[in-house]
């Protein structure tokens, strides 16, 4: 039998690649091989009847596998062809078997840190990721194949996203992981598109959503101490964690997944409690469920790297382009001296507050200070790179000194915008890019047709009140005095409070709530007449003589970030006439 001509290859090729090749070798037996590099093509074809020569023609080649496919990618593609025999002459089976001695003896796949390097290892090769955001939840689920595609078009290696913990668990014990909420459906789109994933599962996050991601049921224990060691709020954290890190244990990237890291809590520094039991908590829970090999970072701005880090965690910053970049770095080496500089959220944009105008960001400054960052050779994510909307109830609010509620859009002038088409922002981050690695062959997807609707009229058919049997068609609750949203077990949405008043008042009466405690916005009624709209601030006024008092709440979004002592928004009214 001829014996099988192997040219080993020259080009540096990942452990994953190569253990492909070996697959398909094996199941090519003793076959010549090509002058093509091994790992990407192999001969293919019979033999002549009954002969035992070479193919009578040169056999066509086929892909084994794309680059960076694992044993169990190949083997898929291979189930359903046929199989060629098996032979194998004496020559190349001491090949195979001294290749799978090397293979043995070589190291698995890997995402590390290499200190004395500062740079990040994948599989031993030194790596850089350029990556951009996307939520999975502000994006429906038909749309996220077409939005990682142009990420990866633009240039990135990897894309970062948070887990909502109270978009997949609404009640306690109670899971949704089905079409806009399928974690695995989106890990499977990042990796058809060849990137790799940053995960952040907080348990809080942030991200401008609806109490950073914390469920709105955890308040139904009025004295309840969120991100802290509190163990009403761990018992909460271990239950939903045990549900959902086993869940992405495939996807890790050394399991043969795509995951090559996952952020413990978020800008943990800039939360008042300054807790390290809750965070070594958080660590250890993370390596009991997923194993010791796991990536684990924390992400602060330069203000929270006290509180916020944690030994054992990888130390990276988030800042914009208008921050002094060599002064985060240079923080961010105080607490890792030994490795690469990684800005988690290099800010493309700004999100939009409800009343306010549109924020910006500047091209040539966003694309200016990334230049900066990838000539230091640190690594980077851009916040956002897609913003999506923020559909139903889910947007956040700030408090900075005042309530700001964040608008529906989420577009964030992010490069691709809330309609997911490329804009000069894009344009002008890949170019950028280029500069310093190759990026993917082919141009980007033209932007998505417009539907053009034309005039709408909307027809009124009657007021709000005039529809309760059909919004409420449950009994209502009758209680002394208002209950909190929590209380009545409502995470969102509207809610009605009907009293009548102890007597009849012949003049102008002062509605007073008591210690400013109407965390939203609400319409005050008489007789249905709506006569105020007090809001979370400036909530006295003069509303009139009648009897009957009717007072609806409009739903405005919990705080995610800024806080004071945990406070997250939840509704109280307690309503004096005086």
């Amino acid at each position: 039998m001829p014996q099988a001509s192997v040219v080993p290859p020259t080009l540096p090729f990942s452990i994953r690649g190569f253990r492909a090749w070996l697959f398909c070798f094996a199941r090519a037996g003793g076959r010549p091989s090509l002058a093509l590099p091994v790992w990407e093509h192999l001969p293919r074809g019979g033999r002549k009847a009954g002969g035992r020569g070479r193919p009578e023609t040169p056999p066509p080649s086929r892909s084994c596998s794309r680059p960076g496919a694992g044993p169990r990618d190949v083997a898929d593609g291979l189930r359903g062809a046929p199989k060629p025999p098996l032979a194998m002459g004496p020559g190349p089976r001491l090949w195979l078997l001294f290749q799978l001695h090397l293979l043995a003896q070589a190291s698995p796949r890997s995402f590390v840190v290499d200190r004395e390097r500062r740079v990040f290892l994948l599989d031993g090769v030194p790596f850089r990721y350029v990556s951009g955001s996307l939520h999975y939840s502000r994006v429906p689920s038909q749309l996220w194949s077409d939005r990682l595609h142009k990420m990866r078009m633009s240039g990135l290696n990897a894309v970062q996203v948070y887990v909502p913990w109270n978009y997949h668990e609404p009640q306690p014990g109670v899971y949704n992981f089905q079409g806009n909420r399928d974690l695995v459906a989106f890990l499977k789109a990042a990796s058809s598109e060849d990137l790799l994933v940053i995960l952040r599962p907080g348990p809080y996050i942030c991200a401008e959503w609806e109490m950073g991601g914390l469920p709105s049921w955890l308040l139904q224990k009025p004295d309840i101490v969120l991100r802290t060691s509190d163990p009403d709020f761990l018992a909460a954290v271990d239950s939903w964690f045990h549900v959902l890190l086993p869940m992405v244990q495939p996807w890790l990237y050394h399991n043969g997944g795509n995951i090559i890291s996952l952020q413990v809590e978020n800008e943990y520094g800039s939360y008042f409690a300054c807790d390290y039991t809750y965070m070594r908590h958080l660590a250890g829970l993370f390596r009991a469920l997923l194993g010791d090999e796991i990536f684990l970072f924390t992400t602060d701005g330069p203000e929270g790297l006290k509180c916020g880090t944690l030994q054992g965690l990888y130390c990276t910053v988030d800042f914009g382009p208008a921050d002094n970049m060599t002064k985060i770095f240079a923080m961010q080496r105080k607490y890792e001296p030994n490795g690469p500089l990684v800005n988690s959220e290099f800010y493309t944009g700004w999100l939009d507050y409800w009343g306010g105008s549109h924020s910006t960001e500047d091209v040539k400054s966003v694309t200016r200070a990334l230049q900066d960052i990838l000539e230091l050779g640190a690594n980077v994510n851009m916040y956002m790179f897609h913003g999506g909307t923020n559909f139903g109830y889910w947007n956040g609010a700030d408090w900075k000194k005042v309530y700001l509620p964040v608008t529906t859009s989420y577009d964030y002038d992010a490069p691709i915008s809330e309609a997911g088409d490329p804009t000069p922002k894009l344009f002008a981050i890949q170019n950028v890019i280029s500069k310093f690695q190759e990026l993917p062959l082919g141009p980007l997807p033209l932007p998505s047709p417009k539907m053009k609707l034309g005039p709408v009229t909307v027809k009124l058919d009657g007021d709000l009140l005039n529809f309760l049997h059909v919004l409420c068609p449950d009994k209502p609750i009758h209680t002394h005095l208002p209950l909190t949203f929590e209380a009545v077990k409502q995470d969102y949405g509207f809610l009605l409070y009907r009293t009548w008043l102890p007597q009849n008042l012949t003049k102008p009466t002062q509605l007073w709530v008591q210690n400013s405690s109407i965390h939203d916005r609400a319409y005050v009624m008489l007789d249905g007449v709506r006569t105020s709209v007090p809001r979370r601030q400036g909530v006295s006024g003069d509303y009139g003589t009648r009897q009957g008092r009717s007072i609806v709440f409009d739903w405005a979004s919990r705080i995610h970030i800024g806080c004071a002592a945990g406070e997250y928004g939840e509704d109280q009214l307690w309503v004096q006439s005086q």
